[in-house]
Protein backbone atom coordinates (compact mmCIF):
# COMPACT_ATOMS: atom_id res chain seq x y z
CA UNK A 1 0.00 0.00 0.00
CA UNK A 2 2.52 2.59 -1.15
CA UNK A 3 0.08 4.95 -2.79
CA UNK A 4 -0.37 8.36 -1.23
CA UNK A 5 -3.87 9.26 -0.15
CA UNK A 6 -5.26 12.74 0.18
CA UNK A 7 -4.27 14.82 3.19
CA UNK A 8 -6.26 14.13 6.35
CA UNK A 9 -8.77 16.83 7.22
CA UNK A 10 -8.43 18.17 10.78
CA UNK A 11 -11.61 17.81 12.79
CA UNK A 12 -10.88 20.85 14.96
CA UNK A 13 -8.54 23.79 15.41
CA UNK A 14 -5.14 22.17 14.83
CA UNK A 15 -2.73 21.11 12.10
CA UNK A 16 -2.48 17.51 10.89
CA UNK A 17 1.28 17.64 11.43
CA UNK A 18 3.88 20.15 12.49
CA UNK A 19 7.61 20.22 11.99
CA UNK A 20 10.39 21.37 14.31
CA UNK A 21 13.92 21.14 12.88
CA UNK A 22 14.23 17.55 11.61
CA UNK A 23 11.29 16.19 13.62
CA UNK A 24 7.67 15.90 12.49
CA UNK A 25 4.85 15.41 15.00
CA UNK A 26 1.44 14.29 13.80
CA UNK A 27 -1.85 14.99 15.44
CA UNK A 28 -4.07 12.08 16.35
CA UNK A 29 -5.24 10.36 13.18
CA UNK A 30 -8.42 8.35 13.14
CA UNK A 31 -9.58 6.03 10.34
CA UNK A 32 -11.07 8.76 8.16
CA UNK A 33 -11.14 9.21 4.43
CA UNK A 34 -12.00 12.65 3.03
CA UNK A 35 -13.07 13.66 6.54
CA UNK A 36 -15.51 10.76 6.94
CA UNK A 37 -14.98 8.31 9.78
CA UNK A 38 -15.04 4.79 8.31
CA UNK A 39 -14.50 2.73 11.47
CA UNK A 40 -16.16 3.45 14.80
CA UNK A 41 -17.10 1.75 18.02
CA UNK A 42 -15.40 -0.23 20.74
CA UNK A 43 -12.96 -3.04 20.13
CA UNK A 44 -14.58 -6.03 21.78
CA UNK A 45 -12.79 -8.84 23.59
CA UNK A 46 -14.31 -11.44 21.27
CA UNK A 47 -13.61 -9.54 18.02
CA UNK A 48 -11.15 -11.29 15.72
CA UNK A 49 -7.95 -9.20 15.80
CA UNK A 50 -7.83 -9.04 11.98
CA UNK A 51 -11.25 -7.35 11.90
CA UNK A 52 -9.48 -4.13 13.00
CA UNK A 53 -6.70 -4.25 10.42
CA UNK A 54 -8.44 -1.86 8.00
CA UNK A 55 -9.04 0.76 10.69
CA UNK A 56 -5.45 0.64 11.90
CA UNK A 57 -4.00 0.78 8.39
CA UNK A 58 -6.18 3.75 7.37
CA UNK A 59 -5.37 5.75 10.52
CA UNK A 60 -1.66 4.93 10.13
CA UNK A 61 -1.67 5.88 6.45
CA UNK A 62 -3.28 9.20 7.41
CA UNK A 63 -0.44 9.82 9.88
CA UNK A 64 2.25 8.90 7.33
CA UNK A 65 0.60 11.13 4.72
CA UNK A 66 0.42 14.08 7.12
CA UNK A 67 4.08 13.60 8.08
CA UNK A 68 5.23 13.34 4.46
CA UNK A 69 3.46 16.63 3.68
CA UNK A 70 5.97 18.32 6.02
CA UNK A 71 9.00 17.10 4.06
CA UNK A 72 10.98 19.53 1.99
CA UNK A 73 12.41 18.68 -1.40
CA UNK A 74 15.41 16.37 -1.18
CA UNK A 75 14.56 14.61 2.06
CA UNK A 76 12.65 11.63 3.38
CA UNK A 77 11.51 10.19 6.68
CA UNK A 78 14.38 8.16 8.11
CA UNK A 79 12.70 6.66 11.18
CA UNK A 80 9.54 6.79 13.22
CA UNK A 81 10.91 7.63 16.64
CA UNK A 82 7.61 7.13 18.45
CA UNK A 83 4.38 5.46 17.37
CA UNK A 84 1.33 5.66 19.63
CA UNK A 85 -1.67 3.45 18.93
CA UNK A 86 -4.75 4.31 20.95
CA UNK A 87 -7.49 1.67 20.97
CA UNK A 88 -11.09 2.37 21.90
CA UNK A 89 -11.32 -0.97 23.67
CA UNK A 90 -13.86 -2.45 26.01
CA UNK A 91 -12.76 -3.21 29.55
CA UNK A 92 -10.85 -6.48 29.76
CA UNK A 93 -9.40 -6.32 26.23
CA UNK A 94 -5.71 -7.34 26.31
CA UNK A 95 -4.56 -7.80 22.68
CA UNK A 96 -3.39 -4.20 22.17
CA UNK A 97 0.05 -5.14 20.85
CA UNK A 98 -1.36 -7.49 18.19
CA UNK A 99 -3.61 -4.76 16.79
CA UNK A 100 -0.77 -2.19 16.99
CA UNK A 101 1.39 -4.56 14.90
CA UNK A 102 -0.79 -3.63 11.89
CA UNK A 103 0.43 -0.04 12.26
CA UNK A 104 4.06 -1.15 12.55
CA UNK A 105 3.67 -3.40 9.50
CA UNK A 106 2.29 -0.54 7.37
CA UNK A 107 5.09 1.80 8.43
CA UNK A 108 7.66 -0.84 7.45
CA UNK A 109 5.88 -1.34 4.10
CA UNK A 110 6.02 2.40 3.39
CA UNK A 111 9.34 3.42 4.91
CA UNK A 112 11.52 0.28 5.07
CA UNK A 113 12.65 -2.38 7.52
CA UNK A 114 14.73 -0.23 9.87
CA UNK A 115 12.30 2.67 10.18
CA UNK A 116 10.35 1.76 13.30
CA UNK A 117 11.42 2.99 16.73
CA UNK A 118 9.52 2.88 19.99
CA UNK A 119 5.81 2.19 20.24
CA UNK A 120 3.00 2.33 22.75
CA UNK A 121 -0.32 0.51 22.41
CA UNK A 122 -2.81 2.12 24.76
CA UNK A 123 -6.37 1.13 25.58
CA UNK A 124 -8.69 4.05 26.23
CA UNK A 125 -12.31 4.45 27.33
CA UNK A 126 -13.25 6.54 24.28
CA UNK A 127 -11.85 8.35 21.26
CA UNK A 128 -13.07 11.39 19.28
CA UNK A 129 -16.25 10.66 17.30
CA UNK A 130 -16.20 7.14 18.81
CA UNK A 131 -13.35 6.18 16.45
CA UNK A 132 -12.02 2.67 16.91
CA UNK A 133 -8.35 3.67 16.58
CA UNK A 134 -6.22 6.81 16.83
CA UNK A 135 -2.58 6.99 15.72
CA UNK A 136 0.11 9.57 16.46
CA UNK A 137 3.73 9.48 15.44
CA UNK A 138 6.98 11.39 15.67
CA UNK A 139 9.15 11.11 12.58
CA UNK A 140 12.77 12.11 11.97
CA UNK A 141 13.77 13.44 8.57
CA UNK A 142 17.02 12.96 6.67
CA UNK A 143 18.42 14.39 3.44
CA UNK A 144 18.35 12.06 0.43
CA UNK A 145 21.74 10.87 -0.68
Amino acid sequence: MNKIIEQPIPQGKYLSAVRHADLIYTSGMTPRKAGNLLYSGKIKILDPIESHKGAVRLATLNAITAAKACLIQGERISIILQLNVFLNAEEGFVEHAKIADYASDLIIENLGNNCIGSRAAIGVASLPSNATIEITLIAKTIALK
